[in-house]
């Protein structure tokens, strides 16, 4: 498929994979998404304030919020308020939390409930696991874990920082996790390390300068490891979110129907449960290879001037993986 003219500074291989999984008509508004600024989102962190307490004075500050349909307390304000929303007081007392929109979608779709056991097996930098400590209300067993000894501190830093003080934070290799807590854990998040595709921007060179085919390949296999480590972690009746910031089938449609063939009929794919705008349903095959018909209910979305491209698949476990 031919691309449209744009001034993008992306591999020619990149946007060549983006005509074949982007429908057609959404092609144009993709490639102009990567060169439009984004809008802030942003969530209030309930853990220091009520929601009541800072929308208010953020509007009274001049800031222009417009609400999220499928989550009360978050918000998003136009790219170019970006700055002042930093500058503001609800920022520098740890009120609100900036998070892109999609971002959040993952800890939505998981439903964490207040006592639950909630692991977050790649966590770093912590938006996420923020998020969960959030809706469980500082209640339960969060377990947090990050192999990267500088990202992992990031993210102890950022826990404390937020006051998320039911959270234990693991400096350890997720695919391991489930041989020290096997089917232990009543939700899973899966935030998986990825290629990071939907995060591009022509505005932020780094985001896509290591970008690659190999790369892709590389991120699969890791994934792969992890995901067989969340499902095991998992306890039967539990559900587990398995997420990604690419837009690459290797790492999101592939991932599960691998999962399919590892644990069959183990597993079962749930609708989000929100109400997503534009939200695309999975690819039935790519390049030859058709996908499990039981992955119909995973969720792409396209980068758009509101949200970073991700990829989201709920998961029930309906019995005992263990052997």
């Amino acid at each position: 498929m031919a691309l449209p003219e744009r001034l993008l500074p992306f591999p020619e291989p990149f946007l060549e994979r983006l005509a074949a999984i982007v429908p057609p008509e959404r092609l144009d508004a993709v490639l102009d998404a990567f060169l439009t600024p984004r809008d802030a989102g942003f969530r209030i962190n309930t853990l220091r304030a009520e929601p009541e307490v800072v929308v208010e004075p953020l509007r009274a500050a001049g800031l222009t919020l417009h609400g999220v349909p499928w989550k009360a307390d978050a918000f998003r304000v136009p790219a170019h308020e970006r700055a002042a929303l930093l500058a503001s007081d609800a920022y520098a007392r740890g009120w609100i939390y900036l998070q892109n929109l999609a971002s959040m979608i993952p800890v939505e779709a998981l439903a964490p409930e207040p006592g639950e056991r909630v692991l977050d097996l790649a966590a770093a930098p912590g938006s996420k696991t923020l998020q969960i400590a959030c809706r469980m209300q500082n209640t339960g067993e969060v377990a947090a874990v990050e192999a990267v000894k500088s990202r992992f501190f990031r993210l102890r830093a950022n826990l404390e920082a937020q006051g998320a003080t039911r959270v234990r934070t693991f400096l350890r290799d997720g695919a391991t996790v489930w041989r020290r807590r096997p089917e232990h854990f009543d939700r899973v998040l899966l935030d998986a390390p990825c290629s990071s595709e939907g995060r591009f921007h022509t505005s932020a060179p780094e985001s896509y300068a290591y970008w690659s085919p190999r790369k892709i390949k590389e991120m699969a296999r890791k994934q792969r490891r992890l995901l067989f480590s969340a499902v095991q972690s998992l306890r039967p009746g539990g559900v587990l979110v398995y997420a990604t910031c690419s837009l690459a089938p290797e790492e999101n449609e592939a991932a599960i129907h691998r999962l399919f063939r590892t644990f069959g009929d183990a597993l079962r794919v749930e609708p989000l449960g929100l109400a997503l705008d534009d939200a695309q349903p999975p690819l039935e095959a790519w390049r030859g290879r058709r996908f499990d018909a039981r992955l119909a209910h995973a969720r792409r979305l396209l980068p758009s001037p509101i949200m970073e491209g991700f990829f989201v698949c709920k998961i029930r476990k309906l019995e005992s993986t263990l052997r």
